[in-house]
């Protein structure tokens, strides 16, 4: 699905190469025909609007949405697990989903930044690809909501993954990641609070789990993490920050 792959290249850091490839990209939007009218129009728009910035000034804004605040994080178990050790096994039977579907990732993310995912979802079918996407749902409708509150452009790629799922978010999940800090990039005392955790590692000795796109959907739907002020899921331990990065 050409429009998958569109969608993975927009939450991508912009490059000039990309900024060169503006019309492509809403070219092959238009030539799928997978949206709605109001979500192609509101891609196009990024589309436009990245193209047509300097290109440190787009860098720029990308990372302090993307990479300075954890509420806008890209890693999809970020948003499910937090930094726990659930986050490493979850990593794993990931890696082994998209090796089963016969697709190598780079080694220079991990399996759940959300590109990576929509470009693994953009290989199958149809059927299973929007399947795929729909269960973070409540993942990306959090993220377009905070998106929307910036007024930020890239609220569309949110809009238009959702349009495609067609599947709507659990109520209560969203409620609960939408209780959870979502402090300004430039507010650094609201970020190193929100960032600061208890450091742990984790090894061999995680419990081993089925995969498969059940139990993808299981882990994408959890959201272990309380927001403040609801009581922790039954069996949810301290919240902790991975030191040993998980690898293909």
């Amino acid at each position: 699905m050409k429009t998958l792959k569109v969608l993975s290249a927009l939450l991508t850091y912009p490059t000039a190469e990309m900024q060169a490839a503006a019309g492509e990209l809403a070219a092959a939007l238009d030539a799928e025909g997978l949206l709605p009218n109001g979500e192609r129009a509101a891609l196009r728009a990024l589309i436009d609007d990245i193209a047509a910035a300097d290109l440190y000034d787009a860098q720029e804004r990308f990372i302090l949405l993307f990479d300075r605040t954890r509420a806008l994080s890209l890693h999809l178990f970020e948003h499910v697990h937090g930094e726990s050790r659930d986050r490493g096994q979850a990593m794993v039977d990931l890696l082994k989903l998209y090796e089963e579907g016969g697709y190598t990732p780079t080694e220079k993310e991990l399996p759940d930044f959300l590109p990576l995912f929509l470009e693994y979802a953009a290989t199958r079918p149809p059927a299973e690809a929007l399947e795929l996407i729909g269960q973070p749902a409540h993942v990306l409708a959090a993220l377009r909501e905070r998106l929307a509150k910036r007024k930020s452009p890239y609220e569309a790629v949110f809009a238009a993954l959702l349009a495609l799922a067609k599947v709507r978010p659990d109520a209560e999940i969203l409620d609960r990641l939408l209780a959870e800090p979502d402090p300004e990039p430039d507010d650094l005392a609201a970020l190193d609070a929100a960032w600061e955790e208890e450091e742990v590692l984790f090894g061999p000795g995680a419990a081993a789990e089925s995969c498969g796109k059940d139990g993808l959907a299981a882990k994408l739907r959890q959201a272990r993490r309380p927001a403040p002020g609801l009581e922790a899921p039954p069996g949810a331990g301290p919240r902790t920050i991975i030191s040993h990065q998980l690898r293909s």
